[in-house]
């Protein structure tokens, strides 16, 4: 496990090691990111006292998609978290973990030759100020003794261990666990699509390969590739 005091971003950082050479497994936590990076292009806030850090997957010939490593990274943070709280964690396609309807954790996957950088945020100690959508930490939600460099070991092992599953049993069970702990199906949601559209549904399922189904007011299944997602 590698550790920064402070760096622009985790996931930067974490690619220039792995063109360097660096093994599959390496591991970056980062004290204070100034530069952080979310989904979309927005940035992710990261005061101090919150988990930033970033890990790197050596893609594999006979792996699964690359994309399904969201779905890995979800399940592993989702185990990490949900524990420490009393009313639990949902997840939120692809990889966002809620509580309520409040952000806990992000991830965000990058890709660069057979590397795939997993940066992985959870406001552990608190959370900025101003945002467009809810968002609460894990102190907030009464984890008052949960600090980043113990997370952070914890779950380092439990990304290994569904990255283990993953490689050796497919994106199925990874798929089932991601909907075991999503939220129901039926849960109204809007999606703001990359070209600033809009699709408004229900949640369905994931199909095979983690893709978003959402069922239409008038019944049909629409599969969404990309976008923002927002509970109604």
């Amino acid at each position: 496990m590698r550790f920064v005091e402070e760096t622009g971003s985790s996931n930067a950082d974490l690619t220039a090691l792995a063109i360097d050479g660096a093994a599959d497994g390496t591991w970056l936590r980062a004290g204070r990111q100034i530069g952080g990076r979310g989904r979309l292009g927005r940035s992710w806030e990261s005061p101090e006292g919150n988990l930033h850090a970033s890990t790197l997957v050596r893609l594999r010939p006979g792996d699964p998609l690359a994309p399904t490593l969201a779905l890995v990274a979800a399940v592993a943070v989702h185990a990490l978290v949900a524990p420490l709280l009393p009313n639990g964690a949902r997840i939120k396609w692809p990889n966002d973990i809620l509580v309520g309807e409040a952000k806990l954790a992000g991830i965000l996957l990058e890709r660069t030759g057979d590397a795939v950088i997993v940066g992985i945020g959870i406001n552990v100690t608190g959370f900025p100020a101003k945002l467009d959508r809810p968002v609460t930490s894990l102190w907030h939600e009464g984890a008052v003794e949960a600090d980043a460099a113990t997370l952070t070991v914890r779950l380092a092992e439990l990304f290994a261990h569904w990255l283990s599953i993953w490689r050796g049993q497919g994106i199925a069970p990874v798929r089932a666990q991601w909907l075991a702990n999503a939220y129901a199906r039926g849960t109204p949601m809007r999606v703001v699509l990359p070209d600033g559209g809009k699709v408004e549904g229900q949640f369905d399922t994931l199909d095979a390969q983690g893709t978003l189904i959402l069922r239409l007011a008038n019944g049909d299944a629409h599969a969404i590739h990309a976008g923002d997602i927002f509970l109604i």
